[in-house]
């Protein structure tokens, strides 16, 4: 990923900060030289001084199959995206585009049974244990788990390298950077006020 030096995370626990509450990420592999991507709910995980992503896929995905057998996966995670307008500037310029994005590469290789069972466990954990009827592993009924199962295969990513990028008008003067803010809170639809919201947080901790 192409990051310009204004834009680009370095600090660790940040970006993983990032993917943790950006969890539904993309996984791409290669067939034949054909890129393949499947959008999937992932976890982060930490094994001593190694990081991992995992996750499942449905067995009818032919993807999974290619999960080993490339030399490197991608898997993508995306925050808050905004249109920004040039005439939000003080002085001429040309609109763009902000975003937040981590792109992590990696060696994959497919969870056997108990890992499999394990990652659901703690997945089921993570987004139901708050709820007032939870559906945990330990919940639901054998017979629906043994069906499921047979439908999904699991897996976990090596993490070797990882690119983040926070585009967020840092190469803004401060007139400008608070003007964007504000003209993004005007806008209607989500994106921009999600954006909006997170330039102020990046605003005020850097000060």
């Amino acid at each position: 990923m192409y990051i310009p030096r204004y834009f680009k995370v370095t600090n660790v626990e940040e970006i993983w900060e990032f993917v943790r509450e950006h969890a539904f990420g993309t996984i791409v592999t290669t067939k034949q030289g054909k890129p393949i991507a499947t959008h999937l709910p992932l976890q982060f995980t930490k094994e001593e001084d190694t990081y991992y992503i995992t996750g499942h896929i449905a067995y009818g995905n032919p993807q999974w199959r290619t999960l080993e057998t490339c030399e490197a996966v991608l898997v993508m995670f995306q925050g808050p995206h905004a249109y920004i307008s040039s005439s939000w500037y003080k002085q001429e310029n040309v609109p763009t585009w902000n975003y937040q994005a981590v792109h992590v590469y990696g060696k994959a290789s497919i969870l056997n049974e108990e890992e499999l069972k394990q990652d659901l466990t703690m997945l089921l954990q993570k987004y139901e244990k708050h709820r007032e009827n939870p559906v945990l592993w330990d919940t639901l009924s054998p017979q629906l788990l043994e069906k499921e199962l047979k439908g999904i295969v699991g897996f976990k990513m090596k993490v070797q390298e990882v690119q983040a990028a926070d585009k967020l008008s840092q190469n803004r003067k401060d007139e400008d950077y608070q003007n964007i803010v504000s003209k993004l809170y005007e806008e209607k639809d989500m994106d921009s006020q999600q954006m909006a919201q997170l330039m102020e947080r990046s605003f005020k901790k850097d000060k």
